[in-house]
């Protein structure tokens, strides 16, 4: 697989991305490709301050798993690839691992929270059915802009002064 397909389908995953930064929400987005073509999308939601919808669970990935219902295809787990604009976090790996998804791409890294890193080879059955390809990276710098542009909004409080935060405006320095 070409590295500019990778970057064709993580260019959606950053429009959802954009889509939930334009609402005040924290820029994550997300696409389930499956061959050539997107199968499910999501884009975080629930982190607006004051917001009565503030949830801990509505991740980009699991929003995108959830869309998967509505695809009028046969979905194909081993034909898929995860696109994020963010390294997925325990919760979101460990849905998509259950979905049957071996292929993850994403973004901008996660230090304070993402599952990447995780030793993959020690994972229980339910989870390590098939190898796992991991492939970090993918159009960084445009995932780190967002970021960046949400950690500097002084409307937003949503992991304000997290080490996430202070990591990624930082980064902006280098």
């Amino acid at each position: 697989m070409a590295p500019h397909d990778h970057e064709y389908f993580m260019r959606l995953a950053l429009d959802q991305a954009r889509v939930a930064y334009e609402k005040g929400e924290f820029p994550v987005g997300c696409v389930i490709r499956q061959k050539d073509r997107v199968v499910a999308s999501g884009s975080r939601m629930g982190t607006v301050s004051g917001n009565n919808r503030f949830s801990e669970i509505d991740h980009a990935e699991i929003r995108a798993l959830r869309s998967l219902e509505l695809c009028d295809i046969g979905f194909e787990p081993d034909a898929a690839i995860v696109y994020s604009t963010m390294e997925p976090c325990l919760m979101c790996l460990g849905a998509i691992l259950i979905a049957g998804i071996r292929h993850i791409v994403y973004a901008y890294e996660d230090p304070m929270g993402g599952a990447a890193c995780c030793d993959l080879g020690q994972l229980t059955p339910l989870y390590a059915k098939k190898e796992i390809t991991i492939i970090p990276g993918i159009m960084r710098q445009e995932s780190l802009d967002l970021f960046y542009n949400f950690f500097n909004k002084e409307t937003n409080s949503y992991w304000k002064d997290s080490y996430l935060a202070t990591y990624t405006l930082d980064q902006k320095k280098h």
